[in-house]
């Protein structure tokens, strides 16, 4: 998966801004009224300042749209890292109360044509995105490997853009998902250690997380994950046109690297990055009432 931001240094851009665009929106996150905590963020990730408070309109998406079913990746081990990720202390998705909401009428629509809705990532705390450059920066941390970057050397992840800060999903209203076949079927349990499946096999050799085919799993770092990909299968090719025209119906922008990634065009805070801790649900309750979350 690619972790959003400024265009790839050495390929044609697919998605991102350009330097004056981004020297804007960089402005703009610097006078977000300090009342909610903003702190410099890392410098070997983030290039912009980041609130570390939860702003009161951003909900989980669980009370707000029940029938979509939620596997969050990174927080647990099935992911790229193969590791919980830090921020993620629950599985579960916050988003914006807007970005919530039109989910909440993509999961509607698709029920009329008897799809259904697993979400994989949604906010993403910009502590997250800084582990993951981190990641990338060490070269023998790549067990994980032959599941979601069996094609591309891990070096290259950085420079090819597959790997960028910030994250889009840090402002609340991004989130990735995929096609499920009704009724839901469960989030299988993931077993660390057991064999790793190729993210670009067949759909039937790949590791089984009960979607519909999309031509390759989840957060593959490889160029199949495109949503114009060539070399996907007609059925693939028709359940991302699927997904794209439902997302784009209500509102959402959808990234061209990954078939997966969506982020509503009129979000709340384009230009404000956020970090504090997906929490359980009584804990993040306590924090909200004391005033927030400042770790």
């Amino acid at each position: 998966m690619r972790i959003k931001g400024p265009p790839p240094p050495r390929r044609q851009p697919i998605a991102g801004v350009g330097a004056a665009k981004y020297l804007k929106i960089a402005i703009a996150a610097a006078l977000v009224p300090a009342r909610l905590g903003v702190i410099p963020a890392p410098a070997f990730a983030q290039t912009t300042k980041t609130i570390t408070r939860r702003p009161s309109d951003f909900v989980d998406l669980a009370l707000v749209a029940p029938a979509i079913s939620i596997d969050m990746r990174y927080a647990g081990a099935h992911n790229f890292i193969g590791r919980p990720v830090p921020g993620y202390d629950a599985p579960r998705c916050l988003l914006t109360r807007a970005a919530a909401n039109a989910l909440q009428r993509v999961a509607r629509a698709l029920a009329r044509d008897h799809l259904g809705l697993r979400v994989y990532d949604c906010y993403r705390p910009a502590r997250a995105v800084n582990d993951f450059v981190r990641w990338a920066a060490t070269p023998d941390a790549d067990a994980m490997r032959p599941e979601f970057f069996p094609n591309v050397a891990k070096d290259a992840l950085i420079p090819d853009g597959y790997i960028a800060a910030p994250s889009s999903h840090s402002r609340g209203s991004t989130v990735d998902l995929t096609l499920i076949p009704p009724p839901a079927p469960p989030v299988p349990a993931y077993r660390v250690g057991a064999p790793l499946r190729s993210c670009v096999a067949p759909a039937a050799d790949r590791y089984f997380d009960g979607s519909l085919d999309l031509g390759t799993s989840f957060d593959c770092f490889d160029p199949l994950a495109h949503g114009d990909a060539a070399g996907i299968g007609a059925v693939a090719r028709a359940n991302r046109a699927r997904l794209k025209a439902a997302m784009e119906t209500a509102g959402f922008t959808p990234y061209a690297a990954e078939w997966w990634h969506f982020t509503l065009a009129a979000e709340p805070y384009p230009a404000t990055w956020f970090d504090f801790p997906i929490a359980p649900a009584r804990l993040a309750k306590r924090r909200d009432r004391a005033g927030g979350d400042r770790r």
